[in-house]
């Protein structure tokens, strides 16, 4: 069973966290404060570290600073409600391999810690590609081919999530739960709406289209560019 330690200090968001990833089959440990976090995480076989960015103390980035210093190099992903991108550049040159914006979707928190445990032990990850398609995490822009996409936040995002599950079939009800946080059947066509802008986007006219659609099921990224 991978162990997880999670540094946050937020009690209702720790716990949602620890039920989320022990119902995947993780152990989990949490800790609410850097320096305890700190020392707790300098024990050995952790699997991944969740670290929230402003813990009282001594700050997750400093936490993760001082681990990789030591020769500690545990997958970290960084939370925080701060989303500039300069936010994001610091939280990955201080050593973390992913970084989480809040509020976030539990779904998508599992599947990014699940994503680090997978990873080879290179450093972090910060562009992701799959066929022509590439993003950037740190400056969330995403490309075909070079040319740049221009999507907004929920685009990016549900981008994001297919390519990270390459030539793999989305469910609709995947996306809605972990790409917009809904754990409730949605009756409107919101999750169209933004799947179409994004193909209108990622295909052009002319192009191989990519953002393929399975009747009944979902969507699926392919690479056949």
């Amino acid at each position: 069973m991978p162990a997880i330690l999670v540094i946050e200090d937020n009690p209702a968001t720790a716990e949602e966290i620890r039920l989320e990833l022990t119902r995947h089959g993780f152990d989990v440990q949490v800790e609410v404060n850097g320096v305890a976090g700190l020392d707790l995480a300098r024990r050995p076989g952790w699997s991944a570290f969740v670290v929230d960015r402003m813990v009282p103390h001594l700050d997750g980035l400093s936490v993760i600073r001082t681990l990789r210093s030591e020769g500690i190099s545990t997958p970290a992903l960084v939370l925080s409600a701060l989303d500039a991108v300069n936010e994001r550049i610091d939280g990955l040159r201080a050593g973390g391999d992913d970084y989480l914006i809040k509020p976030f979707a539990l779904g998508e928190l599992t599947a990014r810690v699940e994503a680090l445990i997978r990873r080879p032990a290179s450093g972090p990850q910060t562009v992701l590609r799959h066929g022509p398609v590439e993003i950037d995490l740190v400056t969330r822009v995403a490309r075909r081919n070079g040319r740049d996409l221009e999507l907004l936040g929920r685009e990016f995002q549900i981008l994001e999530y297919l390519i990270r599950r390459p030539d793999q079939v989305v469910t609709r009800k995947m996306l809605l739960e972990d790409v917009f946080g809904y754990r409730f059947e949605l009756k409107t066509n919101l999750l169209d709406v933004h799947v179409g802008r994004l193909r209108r986007k990622l295909d052009l006219p002319g192009e191989v289209p990519l953002l393929a659609t399975i009747r009944g099921t979902g969507f699926r990224l392919d690479a056949n560019a």
